[in-house]
């Protein structure tokens, strides 16, 4: 009988208990997210770069990439690891980083994978060209430096100016067709296709792609080009990508174009176009001025309140 008894108070004390865990609700992803050791980070790729600096958090970073030109103070103060495709892991790890931070596409695979069994934490940070992509990308960051709270108003400070691109791009009525020229090899032109940098930027200002059938970069052929007919070339302004209106237009598919017609050869700061950071939103904006001059786009709302967030 008290066997009994006693086997009877045990599954009720099984069953207050597993009623108990019911009750308790389970904590959050970002509730237990991991934070890194941020006191020494190595910044690779221009917009994380961006992204710390927005975040206060210059004074932690121990070194940076090429690609890191914004601010313009980032690769002038800290030491440099070189272009984020060609890295070494020797490099990085003699700064005696805690913590690495990569944009995705960042190599070679061999120095990553070094980086990667190595005892820092290394965080491959994803590249999507879309608002949300950045959103996500600062997201991030801030959460694993342990920012969290000054990231989540630099989110929603993109969030704001994106959101008056999108009321600004609400006047656009018929969108032109626009071919990023990344370079002229021989003459034969490479260009942006769709999940591209490229054609994130030139959607969030208002305009096509002209080159949308295909994924990535591409050399095309002369018919190609004279085919897609585009009213506008955009390029970068700056680094071994420059190019002139005349370099351009002198080539024959080119001059056939709509574009060569006034030489429309719109070229922009390169990380200000391309790198999808805090900034993106001010490039889209810009880059849409300059495809439709008539329309009326104001400022932003970041541009009309420019004090930090509370650090």
């Amino acid at each position: 009988m008290l066997d009994t008894s006693f086997r009877w108070m045990r599954v009720q004390f099984v069953l207050w208990a597993f009623f108990i865990l019911l009750a308790v609700p389970a904590a959050a992803p970002s509730a237990i997210a991991a934070v890194y050791d941020s006191s020494r980070i190595v910044s690779i790729g221009g917009s994380i770069t961006e992204i710390l600096y927005a975040l206060g958090l210059q004074q932690k970073i121990v070194a940076v990439d090429t690609t890191s030109l914004y601010p313009p103070s980032a690769l002038k103060d800290k030491p440099n690891v070189g272009y984020m495709r060609q890295l070494s892991a020797e490099g990085v790890l003699a700064l005696s980083p805690t913590l690495i931070l990569a944009i995705e596409g960042s190599g070679p695979p061999a120095t990553l994978e070094v980086l990667k069994q190595a005892s820092v934490p290394f965080i491959s940070v994803p590249d999507r060209f879309s608002g949300d992509g950045i959103i996500d990308k600062i997201d991030l960051i801030a959460r694993d430096v342990g920012a969290a709270r000054r990231g989540a108003c630099l989110a929603a400070a993109v969030r704001r100016d994106l959101a008056a691109l999108d009321t600004m791009r609400g006047q656009i009525h018929q969108r032109i067709k626009v071919a990023f020229l990344l370079s002229l090899a021989n003459g034969r032109p490479l260009v942006a296709g769709r999940a591209t940098a490229a054609d994130g930027i030139i959607a969030m200002a208002g305009a096509r792609n002209t080159f949308d059938e295909f994924d990535g970069y591409k050399m095309v052929s002369d018919e190609s080009i004279v085919a897609a007919k585009p009213d506008a070339i955009l390029a970068m302004q700056s680094g071994e990508h420059a190019l002139s209106a005349d370099t351009v237009f002198s080539q024959p598919a080119l001059a056939m174009t709509p574009a060569a017609k006034n030489k429309t050869l719109i070229a922009m700061d390169g990380l200000y176009l391309l790198g999808f950071g805090p900034r993106t939103a001010q490039a889209a904006r810009d880059l849409a001025l300059r495809f439709y001059p008539r329309l009326k786009f104001g400022d932003l709302p970041s541009e009309n309140n420019r004090a930090a967030c509370d650090r």
